[in-house]
């Protein structure tokens, strides 16, 4: 990424640029990252072509003002902080799902960033409801953040890799081996073509706001979380409704209604 691009990043999250690559700066950029570029999977859902190659994920971000899931937006942040003079190593994780079965392999990305200052943080902007602020990578006690209590423990898997639970439950198993961006394009692809996978059973766009709570839009229910967890849903009718609120709460303009791609059923979760 050049100056140009570094500088119409920050302006797309509505960040200054750092004097240097602090943790309070790391810490800034995650929580504007997160208040202004939702997480999304209507790519999948309006036949658009997911490409994992930093260059397309950036445009996608600030160019085409779209989110993403896990690969795209911590990729692209990823580039990001690069380009800001931290040091980013891409990192894959597997998400735990129902009895504490795991997710694919490389079923999400995740960043491990060192800063100017020595510190190790885990940085996640692309698992949907999760920390608001980067964690401590080598911490190993509870966490305390607006999005819950956090805890990154050793694994039993005696392979050194993490788990990253939050308020008790395990949210994914970490590798700590470091990744390339296209180590991930399996994972993409499954993610996005596979009846299997959650994100092409159901519709998503979710940011947090401004107050630290959340505004989610799954198919036509929009749903606003207060920062205490209070969630008030409401159905939206037309077209044109539900594309203003794509438009004015989560600055996503598009011609037409994505809807979930035939033979995919309701999601499981």
């Amino acid at each position: 990424m050049d100056s140009a691009q570094v500088g119409a990043y920050l302006r797309r999250i509505g960040a200054a640029a750092p004097a240097r690559a602090s943790s309070d700066a790391l810490r800034a950029l995650h929580l504007a990252h997160l208040r202004s570029v939702p997480f999304e999977n209507l790519s999948i859902h309006l036949g658009e072509e997911i490409v994992l190659a930093e260059q397309r994920l950036v445009d996608k971000v600030v160019e085409a003002r779209r989110g993403g899931f896990c690969y795209e937006l911590n990729g692209a942040f990823g580039a990001l902080l690069a380009a800001l003079g931290f040091e980013v190593t891409l990192l894959q994780a597997r998400v735990f799902g129902a009895e504490g079965r795991f997710g694919i392999p490389y079923d999400h990305m995740a960043l491990r960033v060192r800063t100017a200052d020595g510190a190790d943080w885990l940085a996640d902007v692309g698992f949907g409801a999760h920390s608001h602020f980067p964690l401590r990578f080598g911490e190993r006690g509870e966490q305390a953040d607006p999005g819950g209590t956090f805890r990154i423990m050793e694994a039993a898997s005696g392979h050194g890799d993490l788990d990253v639970l939050r308020d008790g439950r395990p949210q994914y198993r970490l590798e700590v081996r470091p990744r390339v961006l296209g180590d991930f394009a399996t994972g993409a692809w499954w993610h996005s073509t596979s009846p299997a996978s959650h994100f092409g059973k159901s519709l998503v766009c979710s940011r947090i706001t401004e107050d630290g709570g959340r505004i989610t839009l799954s198919g036509r229910t929009f749903t606003v979380t207060d920062s205490d967890g209070v969630k008030k849903s409401s159905e939206l009718g037309e077209d044109e409704e539900v594309l203003a609120v794509y438009r004015e709460r989560f600055g996503i303009v598009l011609d037409r209604v994505p809807a979930v791609r035939k033979g995919h059923d309701r999601p499981e979760r």
